[in-house]
């Protein structure tokens, strides 16, 4: 293997793109209600796992408190980060609340996930060196 090859190997190559898009993001339990122990982490790991693979995803970490969970997670660049999340969070409550009949009763709603999320992009590059990058090319006469 090349060494072009061994520094493209951690990224998703397709026909028409080569990318590495990893987000972070926390899902927050409706009303922050503290509803999760570890059991329930662990049946949301694999929920989380599933619902990645139909989406073509990758759950790279996941991890939880009792009121929400972190997910730090690898797509590819024609999935939308609202559409991911939207499919994540659907999955995993429909098949918590299954494994877990008694979570239907501590809401008037018997909703899991509050409607909102955090994501943020998490490029090992600054703003600061994006920015001088960009200014950095030359601008054609």
């Amino acid at each position: 293997m090349s060494n072009h090859d061994d520094l493209l190997a951690e990224f998703l190559r397709k026909r028409h793109s080569v990318s590495k898009l990893v987000v972070p993001l926390i899902f927050t339990t409706k009303y922050r209600r503290k509803l999760f122990d570890g059991q329930m982490i662990a049946q949301l790991r694999d929920a989380f796992d599933s619902a990645a693979a139909k989406l073509e995803c990758e759950i790279i970490e996941m991890d939880g408190e009792p009121d929400h969970v972190h997910l730090l997670v690898a797509y590819p660049p024609k999935l939308a980060v609202s559409v991911m999340v939207n499919n994540l969070k659907s999955v995993s409550s429909r098949l918590l609340r299954q494994q877990n009949t008694h979570l239907r009763t501590q809401s008037k709603t018997g909703l899991l996930w509050s409607r909102s999320y955090f994501v943020c992009s998490s490029g090992g590059a600054t703003i600061e060196t994006l920015r001088a990058y960009v200014q950095s090319q030359s601008t054609p006469d």
